[in-house]
């Protein structure tokens, strides 16, 4: 004598015989907050030490892009020099200071 089972589940089936599985719902990824690496007036240094520094430090800078922070550190008294993620930015700014720039982080938004 064949004992029905009760509450077994089977997978449902479409007309080709495959299971249909539930997929998922996708996980919306937040992107991680973004930081700019702001450098200072540097009434101290040369114009060219600190283009050449900038471009040590953060290499993705090009030449004109050194020159252009500078200008508008010189200019206004503060420089964005690069946004980018915290790891980063921490690094781009403790470098900077450390050939005796000054430089501080702060959220993009």
């Amino acid at each position: 004598m064949a004992v029905p089972q009760v509450g077994s589940v089977t997978p449902d089936r479409e007309s080709g015989g495959a299971a249909v599985l539930e997929k998922a719902p996708e996980r919306v990824r937040k992107p991680s907050p973004r930081y700019k690496v702001l450098l200072h007036n540097d009434p101290v240094n040369s114009m060219e030490y600190v283009v050449t520094t900038l471009r040590q430090v953060v290499p993705s800078l090009s030449e004109q892009d050194a020159i252009a922070v500078m200008l508008e550190a010189h200019n206004t008294g503060i420089g964005l020099v690069i946004v980018c993620d915290i790891e980063p930015a921490e690094f781009y700014c403790e470098t900077l200071k450390a050939k005796g720039l000054s430089s501080t982080i702060e959220p993009e938004s």
